[in-house]
């Protein structure tokens, strides 16, 4: 075999979204781009604020001396003051620039904080439904992932499933609020009792376990809904996030991790991830991202346009008799599937050029994801094939 062996068992088990990807290609070229209707990727359709396109044109135009330098590996150090600022209004708390480090998006941080606190054969508890990629992050650093699932009527926190799956080796849990693919966003007293309970543990056995907020869509709330900042409610906590979403800059990679200010370990902490995030190789975030984002930390996308579209699915799917949870936020719903086999379900979708994902790929068979960070148009012309589909797959 030309790679490793475990590498292409993983690539098998992960090739859903590239799979309707490649299903995708092929059906616009026989019935063209606008009657093929694409709902797998969570890739936004928006722009960057207008004060992105600013701040870009203004550095374009008065470049400061040496910015596309090496700089320190945790980052700028204006980058960080201004990330720990925003952090600092939302938490309540005192965050310093010493307790951020600029990664290369989300995914990037998630991978420096795994690095940094996994030993090898330790467990992180992963809730599903969970975002595909935990099970190879936790793999790349010699980890065990560990699934709970949620509540499986709310996808809300299931805290007795959660301490019933730790043991002695467990590490870390992750969790993603708002989430991906449910779009549910976990309460304050949700947190604060996930709190409680890791303390808890930590008392009972002497062992520290963290846990990771994976928090890339925390500004796209709707209803007038807030994020809770997990600081003040989770006293071991570090959150992972990017800009990738709530400043549509998914191919910038620009993220970072912040360890809380209460957590005993916090300084030693940061100097492991900063060593972390060098020898990944990830070195630094991208310097020029650093400098625009300082002055953009309380800008977002408009968030009423997801809101629309997540309107003008949800209503329209659950009238013909789709069954889900509707979404607090980022920007997927996740209906359950009405045939038993997710993926049979999906192929049935294609047959109406509806492009899905199997909840199988997240952890959660019976479901399936739709990615509403489309063109409005596109959910519109799509509603006459769902409504066919619901003819042929809902009794």
């Amino acid at each position: 075999m030309a790679i490793a062996t475990k590498i292409a068992g993983h690539i098998s088990r992960s090739s859903w979204i590239r799979k309707m990807f490649e299903e995708g290609a092929k059906l616009r070229q026989q019935y063209g781009d606008d009657n093929v209707y694409d709902f797998t990727l969570g890739n936004p359709d928006v722009e960057p604020p207008a004060a992105f396109g600013e701040a870009l044109r203004q550095l374009a135009n008065h470049p400061l001396p040496g910015m596309h330098r090496y700089m320190n590996n945790a980052g700028y150090p204006e980058t960080r003051s201004a990330v720990a600022a925003k952090l600092s209004r939302d938490a309540g708390l005192a965050v310093t620039a010493e307790q951020v480090v600029m990664t290369c998006g989300a995914g990037g941080a998630l991978n420096v904080v795994l690095k940094t606190i996994l030993n090898p054969g330790e467990e992180v508890i992963i809730l599903a439904p969970y975002f595909v990629e935990y099970k190879f992050y936790i793999d790349n650093h010699g980890g065990v992932p560990v699934e709970v699932w949620t509540n499986r009527e709310t996808f809300r926190l299931n805290l007795a499933a959660i301490e019933a799956a730790i043991t002695t080796k467990t590490r870390a849990i992750i969790i993603n609020t708002p989430n991906n693919p449910t779009g549910v966003i976990y309460r304050a007293d949700e947190l604060a009792a996930l709190g409680e309970l890791v303390k808890r543990v930590q008392q009972r056995t002497s062992h520290q376990i963290y846990v990771i907020s994976d928090e890339p869509y925390a500004r796209l709330a709707y209803d007038g809904q807030q994020v809770p900042n997990v600081f003040p409610l989770i006293e071991n906590s570090v959150i992972v996030t990017s800009h990738s979403k709530d400043l549509a800059l998914p191919g910038e990679r620009i993220g970072y991790l912040a360890v809380n200010p209460r957590m005993a370990t916090a300084d030693q902490f940061v100097e492991g991830a900063v060593f972390c995030n060098r020898t990944l190789g990830f070195v630094n975030a991208p310097a020029l991202m650093q400098r625009l984002v300082v002055g953009l930390q309380d800008s977002s996308v408009d968030t009423a346009a997801y809101q629309q579209k997540r309107d003008l699915l949800y209503d329209n799917l659950t009238r013909l008799g789709f069954s889900m949870v509707k979404p607090d936020g980022a920007f997927y719903l996740f209906p359950q599937s009405p045939l038993k086999d997710d993926v049979e379900f999906v192929k049935r979708a294609q047959q109406q050029r509806i492009l899905l994902v199997p909840g199988s790929g997240f952890g959660a068979p019976g479901y399936f994801r739709i990615a509403y960070c489309v063109d409005q148009g596109m959910i519109e012309r799509s509603l006459p094939a769902w409504e066919q589909l619901a003819r042929e797959t809902i009794r």
